[in-house]
């Protein structure tokens, strides 16, 4: 057998994939780790932790089949977006934890730098707005805060790097540090148009650029895995930021194609093709993917809130035990209470970057219980797409956008909240098969890369259907539901 393992390094758990030769999931592996709060909105990983869980779940998968590592013809890795680390370049030990895509400590520092008006010419060359969100204010905080930090940063005596980054040092023995296009895209360093670190956003940032890696393609070549982590070395030809992998696995290769993936946050990006769109609703301009050289655009959404409002349901409120119950949940609420719940547990997302609002419940009568407040946790998923969606909307072309939103990740099992989705978006919502299309993206990269899976346009026409949502909803309930978000939204920017 020949397999491909794609390592999908996520928010709250690390995963190990086998596809084989037919891009089949043969076997998976998953652990999770601990998340961390030490102030109110910052979030926090310990790199080890990233770290052997990667490497856990590689061996318990390979066990799963019986697999040799010799039969794993290449890596492909996929990872949360943003979350930056800082290490010890000889050592390999991180001067502090990884701080998450998620924290909002340097809201203040953005603030400051709206302020003094330097978020127009950041986003014309990074596509980005300033927001604590991206990598490069909190590697400045690492470098201001971390005693020491910043004298052995400008000897170069430490490397920074996004979590894709620091999982290729590591399993390459420290031998290559280096990123790909889509990764750096989110960093608020790198210049998207002209493909390279931009010396004055550093300098702004007072960021020492021989920090930085070395960016490549998707499909590039990021070395091997050393031989004592599996006995043999096992070459990484493909790399991909999460959102812009489960993009490559959507096979959303035209421009207008819209997919939205739903994890801990959820990710809608729009294809644009050669086109980078300046957006006037405050959507962002990235990278979608670079192969060989070429670089293909996208808008995105990002909301920062999608599954982990289920988890706080779980983990917080603690009126469920786990994420499927919701579905059941929510269909037996009580429809005559409209409970509507903004989950701005860190701030909101786009299309309002508001950093500093926090969530809240509106709608709540005496007979609120689980049920609806389950379903209004559910909601506010299709409510936050339709945000985003409304904004493509203005910034794209309508005969361009198209008219099916794909859609993928774990929250998308529930038929319920899919089928919201698309009685609020008005449109028609496309599951396919494969619901693990972030790990399929990267499968295929770096399986298309070692000459064993098909091209680009073939790769497309494997694409299958699961389920199709049509909406059924009135639109009089849509617009007045839709309303009631939009207050609701409204209110907690004013708390």
């Amino acid at each position: 057998m020949t397999y491909i393992m794609a390592i999908d390094q996520g928010t709250t758990s690390s995963r190990a994939i086998l596809f084989d030769e037919e891009l089949s999931v043969v076997a998976q592996a998953q652990q999770e780790f601990a998340q961390h709060f030490p102030e109110s909105g910052w979030v926090e990983h310990v790199p080890e932790d990233l770290w052997q869980t990667v490497v856990g779940s590689c061996n318990r998968v390979m066990s799963k089949v019986a697999a040799k590592p010799a039969e794993i013809a290449a890596i492909g890795i996929t990872n949360q977006r943003e979350t930056t680390l800082l290490w010890d370049r000889t050592t390999g030990k991180p001067v502090y934890n990884a701080i998450v895509w998620q924290d909002r400590r340097t809201a203040d520092y953005c603030t400051r730098l709206k302020d003094a008006g330097h978020e127009a010419e950041i986003t014309e060359k990074t596509g980005l707005l300033l927001d604590p969100y991206f990598s490069g204010t909190k590697l400045k905080w690492l470098l201001d805060n971390v005693e020491g930090a910043r004298a052995r940063a400008e000897k170069g005596d430490l490397l920074f790097g996004t979590v894709d980054c620091y999982l290729i040092w590591r399993l390459t023995g420290g031998k290559v540090h280096a990123t790909d296009a889509t990764n750096a895209a989110r960093t608020l360093l790198y210049n998207i148009r002209k493909g390279q670190w931009d010396q004055e956003i550093c300098r702004l940032l007072d960021i020492p650029i021989r920090i930085l890696p070395e960016v490549r393609d998707c499909n590039a070549e990021f070395g091997a895995t050393s031989v004592d982590l599996f006995g043999v070395p096992i070459p990484i030809r493909g790399v991909a930021g999460d959102q812009q992998a489960a993009t490559v696995g959507q096979a959303c290769f035209q421009p207008g194609m819209m997919k939205s993936t739903y994890g801990t946050g959820c990710f809608a990006l729009l294809n644009t093709g050669e086109t980078l769109v300046r957006s006037q609703s405050r959507l962002l301009g990235t990278i979608a993917y670079q192969f060989d050289g070429k670089v293909t655009y996208a808008l995105e959404g990002s909301i920062f809130i999608a599954g982990a409002a289920v988890q706080w349901l779980r983990d917080g409120l603690k009126i469920i035990d786990d994420a499927g119950q919701t579905q059941d949940l929510a269909k037996n609420a009580d429809a005559g209470q409209n409970v509507v719940l903004v989950p701005a547990f860190t701030g909101l997302g786009a299309p309002y970057w508001n950093a500093e609002c926090r969530g809240a419940i509106f709608g709540l009568t005496r007979n609120t219980g689980r049920n609806e407040i389950a379903r209004a946790a559910l909601e506010s998923v299709g409510y936050q797409t339709r945000d985003l969606i409304e904004a493509m909307r203005a910034d794209w072309p309508a005969d361009g956008l198209g008219h099916v939103l794909r859609v993928d990740g774990g929250m998308t099992a529930s038929d319920w909240t899919m089928q919201f989705l698309a009685d609020i978006l008005d449109a028609q919502v496309d599951r396919p098969q494969i619901l693990e299309t972030t790990a399929l993206g990267v499968a295929w990269i770096a399986g298309m890369n070692s000459g064993i899976y098909p091209q680009q346009d073939e790769f497309a026409k494997t694409w299958a259907l699961d389920r199709r949502f049509m909406p059924r909803m009135d639109e009089r309930t849509r617009v007045e539901k839709y309303a009631a978000w939009k207050r609701a939204v409204a209110g907690t920017q004013l708390f």
